[in-house]
């Protein structure tokens, strides 16, 4: 999963993304408005962490922005503004939680549970495709007696394929998912770790393949035993 974290306080945007990590999220950071909501309306974050108090736009505005273009990622928003009629004005503008500072990072941790249990997320230990199953804690891949371990973007790939079942998932997706929406990865990124995969899969002999889908993308598809 991938989280935005705007936030103009760098000290602070760099605790929360080691935080979130412990809940398996990849972050991106952005220190203003603006940039926070250009990235924020790409669409490619599962959850995003936006102060109030920003540069450039007040993160209010880019709230109520991000609601008028349908993305429904959950937003948490952050502010050391206490008074009640401001917590009514950030939900009003789409925020699903509203913290506020300074706040014990166990609360941060409970409210991001929280909003992915809403928003359908698996907050289990494991994902499965038929017999094949993902450790969600120790990134472990395995079928029947069989086991191994993926590497971070493998797990990564593979999580959201599994996510989405037998849907299909486009390189798109998975360049903003995995590697960030700013990120210099490229198809062939992509097409790299697919191969590590499919071996990691025919090593475990398991009856699940990912298919390709020519200008579309990628998913998982079942093989007969």
């Amino acid at each position: 999963m991938r989280a935005l974290i705007v936030e103009d306080d760098r000290a602070l945007a760099r605790t929360l993304g080691e935080m979130l990590k412990s809940a398996h999220f990849e972050s991106d950071i952005c220190n203003d408005g603006e940039s926070g909501l250009d990235n924020g309306l790409s669409g490619a974050y599962d959850l995003i962490v936006l102060d109030i108090m920003l540069p450039k736009k007040d993160g209010f505005s880019i709230a109520r922005e991000l609601r008028a273009a349908k993305i429904d990622t959950p937003i948490l928003m952050l502010t050391a503004r206490t008074e009640t009629d401001d917590k009514v004005r950030g939900l009003d503008s789409g925020a699903d939680y509203y913290l506020t500072k300074p706040f014990e990072m166990s609360e941060l941790m409970a409210c991001v549970r929280a909003l992915t249990r809403r928003q359908g997320e698996v907050v289990m230990d494991e994902l499965s495709f038929g017999d094949l199953r993902l450790n969600l804690s120790t990134c472990d891949l395995s079928y029947g007696d069989k086991k191994v371990r993926l590497g971070k973007k493998e797990f990564s790939i593979l999580r959201i394929f599994m996510s989405n079942g037998g849907a299909i998932v486009s390189k798109e997706t998975l360049i903003n998912k995995v590697w960030g929406f700013e990120s210099d990865a490229e198809d062939n990124n992509v097409e790299v770790y697919i191969s590590f995969l499919r071996k990691k899969l025919a090593f475990l002999k398991a009856p699940v393949q990912i298919a390709t889908l020519r200008k579309f993308g990628y998913r998982l598809e079942g093989l007969e035993k």
